[in-house]
């Protein structure tokens, strides 16, 4: 099975100063917990639930002063639409992320792939890199 088989299409990607407070609106309202940042259709950063939380909220730091620049994650690890399931599990468990953008050939991002989306498709090995990447965060 290829990614592009389960992946979440239709992913908006947000502008690196694009305000922190806009970016949890919109995870809130999406029902998301990460938000590609991109600048000239290339991805630049991801922003999670957690970065804000670690990076500014309990940094202490006024969220209304801060943009996605400043929290985002760099050097993102993507995998791409044609990639294999099982491949991008072993990513998953290797880097101990529970979320990866999809991008094209043209390295666009065109979706978004979770460790949920796979668990659907691949349930025992889903579990394994669930537990793995649950321990990383115990």
């Amino acid at each position: 099975m290829k990614v592009r088989d389960l992946m979440h299409k239709g992913v908006e990607i947000m502008a690196p100063d694009t305000p922190v407070t806009k970016l949890a609106k919109k995870m809130r309202e999406a029902d998301i917990g990460a938000i590609p940042v991109g600048s000239n259709g290339q991805l630049v950063g991801m922003v999670t639930d957690r970065d804000i939380t670690v990076r500014a909220v309990a940094s202490g730091k006024d969220l209304s002063q801060l943009t996605a620049q400043d929290v985002m994650t760099k050097g993102v690890v993507c995998c791409h639409d044609t990639d294999k399931v099982r491949d991008v599990l072993d990513i998953m468990e290797g880097k101990q992320i529970r979320r990866v953008p999809v991008t094209d050939e043209n390295d666009h991002v065109v979706g978004m792939v979770s460790l949920g989306d796979i668990s659907k498709a691949v349930p025992g090995k889903a579990r394994e890199v669930l537990q793995a990447v649950a321990a990383h965060h115990a």
